[in-house]
């Protein structure tokens, strides 16, 4: 019995271990070191796998000349446009849907339908409705961020205690203060699990946008100085991508632990 005992307060002390904040940076370090190592050795031509020392030293250039900030500036537009539209719309349609047994029974069978459609494929018919511009790529990013939070909002809605939102009407509550202080407090962690989903699609259909049609943005940058054959200037518009994911994640985070307490 007293071993047993161990056992558990072992495997108890174990997950409640906290990782030291240094360990990331570490791992990091470590990884960039390794990459730097194989790169001077040269294991990997440079063409393919350029030193991480040549990647910043080509990025602060394009940051000296102005190139980066342009491209950067275009592609922020696009993504906080796109996605504070979407989410915006997503969440209200979902609190609607997930409210109202009409609305679910009507429109949520269309919605589950058209969502498996990739929304890139939809970019040609967007840019013939709306021309060529910001629109069409602020509109593809809003669609493909819609339907996920959309989704998450009506399953947070739908996995509320019903006993709560009968207790809320029992005691007076009109249908705004039932879906502003009961239902959308009890959604809002899955509200989050969308909007956080949606940031990586978001970022995704960003890059796939400037591809296809855009002059400036970091995804038409890629695309650029990989036809060129310049793979350090390539490598840097990924790692700043990969800046903005990170970036998305944790304001998202941070936003979700002001929203969310209790959680």
């Amino acid at each position: 019995m007293a071993q047993t005992k161990q056992v558990i307060k072992n495997r108890v002390e174990f997950l409640e271990k906290k990782i030291p904040p240094f360990a990331s940076v570490l791992g990091i370090t470590s990884i960039l070191l390794l990459w730097e190592l194989v790169c001077r050795m040269n294991f990997v031509p440079p063409l393919f796998l350029p030193a991480p020392t040549s990647i910043l030293a080509d990025g602060w250039e394009m940051i000296s000349s102005g190139e980066l900030l342009k491209n950067v500036t275009a592609s922020l537009y696009r993504i906080f446009g796109g996605y504070v539209i979407g989410a915006t719309v997503g969440i209200i349609v979902g609190l609607i849907l997930g409210f109202s047994k009409w609305a679910d029974a009507i429109f949520t069978p269309i919605i589950y339908s058209i969502y498996p459609i990739p929304k890139i494929a939809l970019l040609p018919l967007i840019i013939l409705w709306f021309g060529i511009g910001e629109m069409p790529k602020v509109a593809i990013i809003a669609l493909g961020v819609f339907f996920p939070v959309l989704i998450n909002t009506f399953s947070g809605v739908k996995s509320v205690d019903p006993s709560l939102i009968k207790a809320a009407v029992t005691f007076g509550s009109n249908h705004f203060n039932v879906i502003r202080k009961v239902i959308l407090p009890g959604a809002l962690p899955t509200i989050f699990a969308g909007l956080k989903l949606s940031a990586g699609t978001a970022l995704l259909l960003l890059v796939s946008a400037e591809m296809i049609a855009a002059q400036y943005g970091i995804g038409a940058m890629v695309l650029h100085y990989g036809n060129l054959m310049i793979t350090t200037k390539l490598m840097f518009g990924v790692l700043i991508l990969s800046f903005l994911g990170l970036l998305f994640n944790r304001g998202l985070q941070w936003l979700e632990r002001k929203l969310i307490p209790w959680k």
